[in-house]
């Protein structure tokens, strides 16, 4: 990867507007990365041990499909997070919404992802929007997001799922 690329993930909370915007530079294609994203291979990259694991994904990636994602905190909490698939344009874009259970609200974001090919990978936008007025939810997600892509970028892209 060249100079101006950013291997450490970097996320914005604009709480005021209820959005946030996060990235990464993954060294791996587009497509790859796409696919890690959308499969059961998420399984293998989302959590970590001090704060929680992703155990299982489900999902249809078509627009209409419905993804849900079941996991488990440090405690031994079980968490759910599920929505719907919006647009998807492999290995490109994907947009889905997001429904958290433990959101006493019951609140629904939508996640928009960009994987756009760079010199030696991807770089990886995501937006996440329509916190409204949840002010520290957005800012917690911001938080969230870097640790995230930071796995997704520690993902062994070299095995296949």
């Amino acid at each position: 990867m060249n100079a101006k690329t950013n291997r450490t993930a970097r996320a914005v909370a604009d709480v005021t507007r209820g959005m946030l915007l996060a990235t990464i530079d993954i060294q791996a294609s587009p497509e790859r990365v796409f696919r890690a994203v959308t499969s059961q291979e998420l399984t293998r990259w989302w959590g970590s041990d001090d704060t929680y694991r992703t155990t299982r994904w489900t999902g249809e990636v078509r627009v209409g499909g419905r993804w849900r994602t079941d996991g488990v905190s440090r405690d031994g909490k079980e968490f759910s997070v599920q929505g719907e698939f919006l647009e998807v344009e492999p290995p490109h874009k994907l947009v889905q919404t997001w429904q958290y259970d433990w959101d006493p609200a019951g609140s629904t974001t939508t996640i928009t992802w960009h994987f756009e090919a760079i010199e030696g990978g991807t770089r990886v936008v995501v937006r996440h929007e329509g916190f409204g007025d949840a002010q520290a939810a957005c800012a917690n997600h911001a938080e969230g997001w870097e640790r995230v892509l930071t796995w997704l970028s520690e993902n062994d892209f070299g095995s296949e799922p």
